[in-house]
C-alpha cells in the first residue's frame, strides 16, 4: 500500500500542476452534443487477443494444466471420462523468482501426473505420454507385494477405498500379485526389455529399493494397470503435477481418446452436445482428488 499510495501521490500532483483551469459561465449553454464513439484500431485489438493468448498460455504452462483420463487404470478413483485441473507449481523445482511459493517434493499417496519414462509407438509414431497414477514408492523405500497386497518398508500400504479390483489377464496374474519376486518379462507396447534386465540391480532381500531421484507408480485399479511394475521408476524431473479437482466428467467409453481420423471425432464432437446434460456425471463436478 505504501507505493500504491505514493504513485497516487504523484500522479495527482502532476496532474494538478499541468492541468488548465477550466471557467465555467454559468449562463452558457452547457454543449449538449453527445460524446463522440471511439473506434479500436485494428492494432489495439490485435494486442488485446495477443494479451489474453500470454496470460492464458502462462497459466497453463507455469501454473495449471487440464488433462483428461484415458483409460481406467485409476478406477474408481479416477473415471474414464474425468477432466483434472493440474498444480504445475507446488511440485515445480523451486525458483527464485516465485519466493512465495510453496514447494514439496512428491509423497507417498500422492495422485501425480507424469511424463512416461518410456516410449510408445502411437500411430506409427513414437512420443511420450503423459500418465497419471498413485505414487506408491519414494527414494530410499522398500517395496514388493504378496498375494496382490503391496508392502512398503515391512508394512502393508493400504489398499484406496475408492479402488477397483478388475480381473487380472491370467498370464499376468502371478506377476502383478509378486513382483518383483516374479520378474516382468520384456513384451511390446507393455515392459521394455532393458527395464526386465535393469530392475534386478535394485532387489534386495526380495524387495525392490527405489534408488534417488526416482519414484514408483502404481494404478490404483492394480490389476488393470500398466504401470511401474512393467515399466519401471519415473525420473523425479518427469513430475508433471498434482491434480486438484476434477472440473468436468463425462461418461466416456475406454479407447475413445484412442480413436483416430476426422470422422470419429466429429462423430464424437455431436455426441458430447446432444448427451452433454444425461451424460455428465454432476456429482463428480469440482470433485477434489485425493
Amino acid at each position: 500500500m505504501l507505493f500504491l499510495n505514493k504513485g497516487l501521490y504523484i500522479l495527482t500532483t502532476s496532474y494538478r500542476m499541468n492541468r488548465k483551469e477550466t471557467v465555467i459561465d454559468p449562463e452558457t449553454p452547457a454543449d449538449s452534443s453527445s460524446p463522440k464513439h471511439v473506434e479500436e484500431t485494428p492494432f489495439e485489438a490485435i494486442a488485446s487477443i495477443c494479451s489474453v493468448l500470454v496470460v492464458g498460455l502462462f497459466i497453463l504452462t507455469f501454473i495449471g494444466q487440464n488433462f483428461v483420463i484415458p483409460s481406467g487404470s485409476m478406477e474408481n478413483t479416477l473415471l474414464v471420462g474425468d477432466h483434472l485441473l493440474v498444480d504445475r507449481i507446488n511440485m515445480a523445482p523451486p525458483a527464485k523468482w516465485m519466493p512465495l511459493v510453496h514447494y514439496r517434493e512428491p509423497k507417498r499417496g500422492d495422485i501425480l501426473v507424469f511424463i512416461k519414462p518410456v516410449m510408445d509407438e502411437i500411430n506409427g509414431e513414437y512420443q511420450y505420454l503423459y500418465l497419471v497414477k498413485r505414487c506408491i514408492g519414494v527414494p530410499g523405500d522398500h517395496l514388493h507385494l504378496h498375494d496382490g497386497t503391496v508392502y512398503v518398508n515391512g508394512k502393508a500400504y493400504p489398499t484406496p477405498p475408492t479402488a477397483k479390483d478388475t480381473p487380472a489377464i491370467p498370464e499376468d496374474q502371478v506377476f502383478l500379485d509378486e513382483f518383483p519376486a516374479i520378474p516382468p518379462q520384456p513384451r511390446p507396447g507393455a515392459t521394455p526389455e532393458a527395464w526386465a534386465i535393469e530392475f534386478q540391480h535394485d532387489v534386495h532381500d526380495g524387495d525392490l529399493v527405489i534408488p534417488p531421484g526416482r519414484y514408483f507408480m502404481m494404478g490404483d485399479n492394480r490389476h488393470n494397470s500398466l504401470d511401474s511394475r512393467y515399466w519401471g521408476f519415473v525420473p523425479r524431473e518427469n513430475i508433471v503435477g498434482r491434480p486438484l479437482f476434477n472440473y468436468w466428467s463425462f461418461e466416456t467409453p475406454e479407447g475413445q481418446y484412442d480413436q483416430t481420423g476426422i470422422g470419429n471425432k466429429l462423430a464424437w464432437m455431436a455426441h458430447v452436445v446432444i448427451r452433454f446434460i444425461p451424460d455428465t456425471r454432476w456429482s463428480r463436478t469440482f470433485k477434489r482428488i485425493h
